[in-house]
């Protein structure tokens, strides 16, 4: 991953999507360019021109934490794109410190598969920043039951969804989920640029998909904490959950996402019938077969 274009290019989208109107400032002349100009971002920003053309040329090297603040004010940042451009500017310290190897490299601890178990009623899993499902309970694997048949391992949200017919028909809102998946992505970029697997999944996403390689030119990240999932389920139909998505304290790279229905919705009705699904299938599957004596 190119870590100065991904700053060059997280910059200039911003600022290409705020007109002069929207920033208060007058528009004068022909404009070449959409949104604003470096000049107009430099006097929001309140830094020179030849600063701010350094930092958007990809170089975000010992920039203070006010001038980020004034920079995210200028571009009208919110609380996600916000956390993006730290994450970038963290990445960009010449000498960071040297980590322990990150949960998402190393897999889920035997507690947090335990916690899975344990979630009998609702379908939960875990996943890192590049997608991954690095571990699930029962009800997590039967709920995404085509994410987890797929070749590929471990399971990759962003790859089932734009690698994999199937997931046309699994989610109601295809490109909702596509978008999300790119901007979760692209959050994962900025936190850790030399991710080598992540470059290896956008490069090959980039390779076979282009609707990834369209939404990967937007630049656009997002939170994906809490909402609303509507799918449709191979086995039981139309089902639309709540979700939550919770960082894992002691693996501050995982994710737990933990899948529900309100009381009294036909996806309450649902999540009952996919228990019984899956409890029907995995005890067909450890049945031994035999023939005849």
């Amino acid at each position: 991953m190119d870590h100065r274009s991904e700053i060059r290019e997280f910059l200039t989208s911003r600022r290409a999507r705020i007109t002069p109107a929207q920033a208060g400032l007058p528009s004068h002349g022909i404009r070449r360019v959409p949104g604003l100009r470096r000049a107009e971002a430099a006097q929001l920003a309140d830094v020179s021109v030849e600063y701010y053309a350094r930092m958007e040329r990809g170089n975000l090297t010992g920039v203070s934490d006010a001038v980020l603040d004034a920079l995210a004010r200028a571009l009208r940042l919110d609380d996600a794109e916000r956390a993006h451009l730290y994450d970038l500017a963290r990445a960009a310290a010449p000498s960071p410190r040297r980590r322990r190897t990150p949960a998402s490299q190393r897999g889920v601890r035997p507690n947090v598969q335990r916690l899975l178990d344990s979630m009998t009623d609702s379908p939960a899993f875990v996943v890192n920043g590049r997608t991954d499902v690095l571990a699930a309970n029962s009800l997590g694997r039967a709920l995404f039951a085509p994410l987890h048949t797929g070749a590929a391992q471990p399971p990759n949200h962003a790859r089932f969804i734009f690698l994999d017919p199937r997931s046309h028909t699994f989610w109601d809102d295809w490109d909702h989920a596509a978008d999300d998946a790119v901007a979760l992505l692209h959050a994962q970029a900025g936190r850790a640029p030399f991710d080598q697997d992540l470059t290896a999944l956008v490069g090959e996403l980039s390779t076979r998909s282009e609707d990834f390689r369209i939404r990967w030119a937007r630049h656009d990240v997002r939170r994906h904490t809490t909402g609303l999932k509507s799918l449709r389920h191979p086995a039981i139909g139309p089902l639309r959950l709540t979700f939550e998505a919770m960082t894992l304290v002691a693996d501050t790279d995982l994710t737990l996402f933990v899948y529900g229905a309100e009381p009294g919705t036909p996806a309450e009705d649902g999540l009952r019938l996919l228990a019984t699904w899956t409890a029907t299938h995995d005890q067909q599957r450890a049945t031994p077969v035999t023939g005849d004596a």
